[in-house]
């Protein structure tokens, strides 16, 4: 897991600002070398122990996402998980796309960052239901902080559940929330080269938006070789270029979702 982050220490989890327990935090996890052995240690109540460990470390995360896609499932509900690093243009996109939408298909969202609903309130003025996950310092959001969220929301009355993961291009691509459809933005102002230095998320992702497509005159990026680089590592991702400030390509991508 993820020791030098933050990832394993203890986090106090908020759901629109009320703490939202302990008992899901991730638990720290350290490999005792040529043993095969692992040091647990909650942060919060246990001193540390020893355990030998017979499954993989995702395996509870991945049983909860499991349940989450069943309920998901039941509800008629199609839930997106996009990723992308800070500053991408996620909250900016998200908020064009529940606009352009409208009525036909309804939106709700749950926001993942370290700090502050900033983002939650912007995407609240668009009208959507919009629920915050405050996480502190877990650079990710997993299955258990997703169905507590959900669980604010009344999810009979939407179409579409978006979950804006923390801004990260590393730790969220481990964690699988239950989703129908992952989105992995890649901003023009980052770097053609994002897609082979960070493949897990582009390599799992089912759909890539490139981003903020506006600026592309102003830039010195190589579009040509950003979309290769996303094809090397994942071939059958579905590829949108969009500007959320313009709006061109917006209509293909809200096109897509709404067939979906």
């Amino acid at each position: 897991m993820c020791l030098e982050c933050g990832c394993g220490r203890l986090s106090p989890v908020k759901i629109d600002g009320k703490p939202a327990g302990t008992e899901f935090l991730p638990i720290r996890a350290k490999e005792k070398s040529g043993e095969g052995r692992f040091i647990y240690t909650h942060g919060h109540v246990h001193p540390a122990r020893e355990l030998q460990v017979h499954e993989a470390i995702f395996a509870a995360n991945d049983r909860k996402a499991g349940q989450n896609r069943r309920l998901f499932r039941d509800l008629n509900l199609f839930v997106l998980n996009v990723v992308s690093s800070p500053g991408s243009g996620k909250t900016t996109l998200l908020a064009k796309t529940i606009e352009k939408l409208g009525s036909f298909v309804r939106v709700g969202v749950i926001v993942g960052d370290l700090e502050t609903d900033n983002d939650a309130r912007r995407l609240r003025a668009t009208g959507a239901p919009v629920v915050q996950i405050t996480t502190a310092t877990l650079c990710h959001l997993d299955a258990e902080m997703v169905a507590r969220a959900a669980g604010t929301l009344d999810t009979k009355a939407i179409d579409i559940l978006v979950i804006e993961n923390v801004g990260n291009l590393v730790c969220p691509a481990d964690f699988d929330l239950g989703e129908n459809l992952r989105v992995a933005l890649l901003s023009v102002t980052e770097g053609e080269d994002k897609p082979l230095k960070y493949p897990p998320l582009f390599r799992f992702a089912d759909v890539v938006v490139l981003s903020k497509i506006d600026l592309l005159p102003h830039l010195d990026f190589d579009r040509e070789a950003a979309l290769s680089g996303i094809r090397r590592v994942n071939p059958k991702a579905r590829i949108f270029e969009v500007s959320a400030k313009t709006g061109e390509g917006l209509d293909d991508w809200c096109n897509y979702l709404s067939s979906r």
